[in-house]
């Protein structure tokens, strides 16, 4: 038998132990433990070590340990020892090969079975004495199953004041699950605004569960700048869209006008088409989408949220622009490895007085946008190019704190033709040269 014995226990204390966990106990020479779980062992005649000083104990097993002695020690640890808990510390800074590791049900797995949730796909986060930070990046994501460990910092009000604070796309229940396996054991759905006002007990973990459905009111949408949660998105990646934020200031640089041709490539989920739909109703807005999925989202969210003048278009570009009218403004969201080849078609088709705007990522993209500028052919038209960086911050609460998230910064580049800073009307009689094409 390995010297150190780790045994998990649950809020019911030695009632809920098997009988081997129960005899490694009453076996056992040294008993670490906090006060509440050396508490459930009043009884054993064992030397008694409590976890008041996390580093000083490890230091005495390590010393005990080394003293090569004849009995075993136990330590009591909270549910799985090996989740988030006392496991990885002992692992640290003593011998593998001197533990033996004897799990109980943790607080999670309790959780998602009171609440009949299949977990095997669920993502598991720690907030107990640690930062927010992965909650917040499986919340962005989108991830459809939750988990979270709490502390008296990260209560369930912080993280429901967190999941609001990010204003995302998509919506989440939320659970709270007390005193798991032991005495007063309760599971609550509450709502995210309701959470400030509700009390709960210090021994608590949080379940999040993604929505399929946002929820809007649609009646009381602002003219521009629409909530990211109006929209209908990806249900593998909700967190796919062009940004609010972002959004605003791709509109203000197309500066769309009534009566013009705009094309949308790359739509994905046609937030950008949709806005500008909505903004001039007299223009014909072309979304070009290359996945069906993203196609049905488009036609989706035209139905809910945009109108007849948006066409949504199924097809890759740069083949796919073929058959639509020249455009007067050109918004490129997405490439789809093929950015050169666009930019050349679009430049060509583009009317007079004409602009594009492109929203990008990754530093490769800016480059391939700025050499193909630069390596016009002498009797090309120039371009005027803007560019600009957009980085985005939301402050969200944190506990009893306000803190910045950060979104991805975004390279917007605006490309102009010359004597077009002030672009004319378009007869919206002549302004597609063909019929309206529907996809």
């Amino acid at each position: 038998m390995t010297p150190i014995q780790v045994v998990g226990v649950g809020l019911d204390g030695r009632a809920g132990l098997a009988a081997s966990g129960l005899a490694l106990i009453d076996q056992a020479t040294v008993l670490v433990g906090s006060p509440r779980h050396l508490s459930y062992f009043a009884e054993s005649g064992a030397e008694r070590w409590p976890l008041s000083d996390l580093k000083v104990t490890l230091e005495r097993l390590r010393g005990w340990l080394e003293s090569d002695p004849s009995g075993v020690a136990v330590v009591l640890a909270s549910g799985d020892p090996l989740f988030f808990g006392l496991g990885r510390l002992l692992l640290e800074h003593l011998p593998p090969e001197s533990l033996t590791f004897h799990p109980h049900l943790s607080a999670v797995q309790l959780a998602f079975s009171r609440l009949k949730l299949p977990w095997q796909e669920a993502t598991l986060v720690s907030a107990h004495g640690r930062s927010t930070d992965a909650l917040t990046a499986a919340l962005r994501r989108g991830d459809e199953l939750i988990a979270v460990l709490t502390d008296p910092a990260h209560t369930p009000a912080a993280l429901g004041q967190l999941v609001l604070g990010l204003e995302l796309p998509h919506t989440y229940r939320l659970w709270v699950g007390e005193n798991l396996g032991g005495d007063g054991e309760r599971v609550r759905e509450l709502r995210l605004g309701d959470l400030a006002a509700a009390p709960f007990a210090s021994l608590n973990v949080v379940v999040l569960q993604r929505q399929p459905e946002a929820e809007f009111d649609p009646a009381n949408l602002p003219l521009i700048g629409l909530p990211d949660r109006a929209f209908a998105t990806f249900g593998d990646r909700p967190g796919l869209i062009t940004k609010r934020d972002v959004r605003i200031q791709v509109l203000a640089d197309l500066d769309p006008r009534p009566g013009q041709v705009i094309w949308d490539v790359g739509a994905g989920t046609g937030s950008v088409s949709v806005e500008i739909s909505r903004l001039c109703p007299a223009a014909q807005v072309y979304a070009i989408e290359k996945t069906a999925a993203g196609h049905r989202l488009i036609q989706q969210n035209q139905n809910r949220l945009g109108g007849p003048n948006l066409h949504p278009i199924y097809g890759a570009a740069p083949e796919s622009l073929a058959a639509l009218p020249d455009p007067d403004r050109v918004f490129i969201g997405g490439s789809g490895g093929h950015l050169g080849n666009i930019l050349e078609l679009c430049a060509h088709r583009l009317r007079p007085q004409g602009r594009m705007v492109l929203a990008l990522a990754t530093l490769e993209h800016t480059g391939t946008v700025l050499g193909w500028v630069d390596g016009a052919t002498p009797g090309a038209r120039p371009w005027a190019v803007q560019l600009r960086q957009i980085q985005v911050q939301h402050g969200v609460r944190v506990g009893s704190l306000t803190r910045w998230q950060p979104l991805t910064p975004i390279t917007l580049i605006t490309l102009t033709q010359p004597n077009s800073h002030s672009p004319a009307p378009v007869n919206p009689s002549s302004a597609s040269g063909s019929t309206p094409v529907s996809g």
